[in-house]
């Protein structure tokens, strides 16, 4: 585990694990790095170099008050990747990740990337738009805000639950697993989680999508309740110019469970073949 700073002096956290050809993972919203260590975990085990950072705001990283935009997350990034001199690196974005994946490469370039995986991804938008009508609408997102101002610990408490599905009928949720999330979410600094939410809600990655020119893998749970598949996944397939999707039947936003598992196969083939 280390750290580096960025050109604006924002101390980033990150773990890095293991030896071999790259895998950097960015996790999503109000994460950190440890959302992703089974993930680390299973890639490094099997001869890879696995890297995850906590997002600025959030984890163990630095609270800047300015700089809690997806531009520079995705510069952030790129400077991660830079300052660890990553190359033919395999880049995943889960959720807000994703939207950091996305436009890491639109403003930086495959260059140093080798092949893309987004799972439970926000792009191309999430927000109802004339031209994205399947989107949320705004009031959605100012309910997250309000939540997030009024009493956060409640909302990530509560969030926890709809997050890795565990309200939907006869599913087997764990207070360990609502717990972590709760946890993760309580170290992100007030400023930086009310930020990204318009980051991740309003942002939009279609240009982004257009410029990945690398094999992609997106991967997406048809009973996701926080970044619905109507309005996600099969729209970035369609952008991205060598994707894979492949739908989760049954399976919510959070890894969690025999979802878990599947992707993990899925994320350990793709990143081998």
């Amino acid at each position: 585990m280390g750290t580096f700073t960025t050109d604006d002096g924002t101390e980033i956290f990150y773990k890095d694990w293991g030896s071999g050809p790259p895998v950097v993972f960015s996790h999503g919203w109000p994460l950190n790095a440890d959302a992703w260590d089974v993930q680390l975990r299973l890639v490094a085990e099997n001869g890879y170099r696995a890297v995850a950072h906590d997002r600025r705001g959030h984890g163990r990283s630095g609270q800047p008050w300015n700089g809690n935009h997806m531009d520079t997350y995705a510069d952030d990034l790129s400077q991660l990747i830079g300052a660890l001199d990553l190359r033919d690196a395999v880049v995943v974005g889960h959720s807000t990740g994703g939207g950091e994946v996305a436009r890491y490469i639109g403003r930086h370039g495959s260059g140093r990337v080798a092949k893309a995986v987004l799972v439970g991804a926000v792009p191309p938008i999430m927000l109802k738009t004339d031209a994205n009508p399947e989107g949320l609408p705004i009031e959605a997102f100012d309910a997250i805000r309000a939540g997030v101002l009024s009493n956060r610990a409640q909302y990530y408490w509560d969030l926890s639950d709809q997050f890795y599905g565990f309200n939907r009928p006869g599913a087997e949720g764990t207070d360990g697993v609502r717990r972590a999330f709760w946890l993760w979410s309580m170290q992100v600094g007030l400023k930086a989680a009310y930020d990204c939410i318009e980051q991740f809600s309003e942002q939009d990655f279609t240009e982004d999508l257009r410029r990945i020119d690398v094999p992609t893998f997106i991967a997406h749970g048809d009973a996701d309740q926080i970044v619905p598949l109507v309005a996600s996944a099969p729209k970035s397939a369609e952008l991205v110019k060598d994707a894979t999707l492949k739908v989760y039947s049954g399976a919510p936003h959070g890894l969690t469970g025999a979802y878990e598992q599947e992707f993990n196969a899925d994320l350990l083939n793709f990143i081998r073949g």
